[in-house]
């Protein structure tokens, strides 16, 4: 076998295409190209000062060795509170686990229960590594495509009708990256439902957005409204988001016991314990003030009310609203078919993506990374001074296309 031969895990995955999408923005601007980039899913804030405090005061206390594989006790009693006060969770603490940022809990969990013949059920449009998670470990990833008729939204129906006696999970990520949509009560119970009537399928709730929430209807989990599927659901959720802490790499989940000690037990194997003072500061993230996040909200609703008023007022585009998160999800088929100045014709949102970056020099993810065309994704986790130069720019070019 060569040396360089890679396993199939490798091989069979593409590089997320959203840091793709980032890099070739650094690129560019390392060439000395001006690009406005909303691509990145990622707050332009600051972590609060109290969580970084928390962080120095770990270490000037020597809190720097390992912890338990299931993290501290600290921050699994902080974890536990939250779910409880905030979405009506019970659960005890040997059904909390904490990694290094809710992705790499979302992956130890297919690691722990996907194989060959495997099938996970993915709504598009799609978070772009949940396939590629299911891919890597040997499963096979079923996309239900779920159109602007329904917001984007898994319906009960199409999740019915996805299932065979191969699934084992399906994922619902609210609010959603790319599109923000999130479910309702109402609409949980329903698809809640029909997981109930299949006792061998899992629900992957992916709820790492749950704080920056814009809706007028609260924020829940399936767990909320139908606590008799505790037992086929892991929640997922983190500090990345809400509280401006990507680098800090926490994340956690709630779930069946079995597969809390599946997901512990693999990361005992890789990384032994997530980072003890990034745990130190998520345990100050979630029991401490939370202005902070307040404050964030209220700014990332402006930019998205101008976002999509200033992206539906360009002909051939047009956008839902989004109930949270920090994306917008506009739909380009107005573009489709039309030439560039270069003589160049749009055939797809891909097309669409590269024409703005090099006419507007504007960067976004096109929607076919996401499962769903022709969309393409732009981020408001910028200033609203970028967002609207950049919108600008957008109108711009999208006028010159004939």
């Amino acid at each position: 076998m060569p040396a360089e031969k890679l396993a199939t895990r490798v091989t069979s995955i593409r590089i997320s295409p959203s840091t793709a999408a980032a890099q070739k923005v650094r690129d560019l601007k390392a060439e000395g190209r001006e690009i406005l980039n909303l691509t990145v899913g990622e707050p332009d804030f600051d972590t609060p000062h109290a969580i970084k405090t928390a962080g120095v005061k770990a270490i000037a206390e020597g809190d720097t060795k390992y912890t338990p594989v299931n993290g501290t006790v600290a921050l699994r009693k902080a974890i536990q509170h939250d779910f409880k006060t905030r979405l009506d969770i019970d659960c005890d603490l040997d059904r909390i686990c904490v990694g290094g940022g809710a992705k790499q809990i979302l992956f130890v969990a297919m690691m722990a229960t996907v194989e060959a013949g495997t099938e996970v059920i993915v709504p598009a449009p799609y978070w772009v590594s949940y396939p590629d998670m299911v891919v890597a470990n040997g499963g096979t990833p079923v996309i239900v495509h779920c159109d602007e008729s329904t917001r984007f939204k898994l319906t009960p129906e199409a999740l019915e009708a996805a299932i065979t006696p191969r699934t084992r999970w399906v994922i619902l990520n609210s609010p959603s990256n790319p599109t923000g949509a999130a479910y309702t009560a109402e609409e949980l119970r329903a698809l809640g439902e029909v997981i109930k009537r299949h006792p061998d399928v899992l629900v992957m709730c992916d709820e790492i957005y749950d704080r920056i929430w814009f809706a007028d209807f609260p924020a829940q989990s399936i767990v909320s409204v139908m606590p008799e599927l505790a037992d086929q659901a892991l929640v997922v959720n983190g500090v990345s988001k809400s509280y401006a802490m990507t680098g800090w790499r926490i994340g956690y989940a709630v779930g069946p016991k079995f597969l809390i000690d599946a997901i512990n037990k693999l990361q005992s194997q890789m990384s032994s314990c997530p980072s003890s003072i990034s745990q130190a500061a998520a345990a100050a993230a979630l029991t401490g003030p939370q202005d902070s996040v307040e404050e964030t909200v209220t700014v990332y609703r402006a930019r998205r009310d101008r976002a999509h008023e200033l992206i539906n007022a360009i002909p051939g585009l047009s956008c839902l609203l989004p109930d949270g998160a920090f994306y917008l999800y506009p739909n380009c088929a107005g573009v489709i078919g039309k030439k560039t100045p270069a003589g160049k014709t749009i055939e797809t949102d891909l097309d669409f993506s590269l024409y703005l970056l090099e006419e507007a020099g504007v960067a976004s993810v096109h929607g076919g990374a996401y499962g769903l065309e022709p969309y393409f994704r732009i981020s408001t986790a910028t200033s609203m001074e970028i967002i609207e130069a950049a919108c600008a720019k957008i109108a711009d070019a999208v006028a010159k296309l004939s």
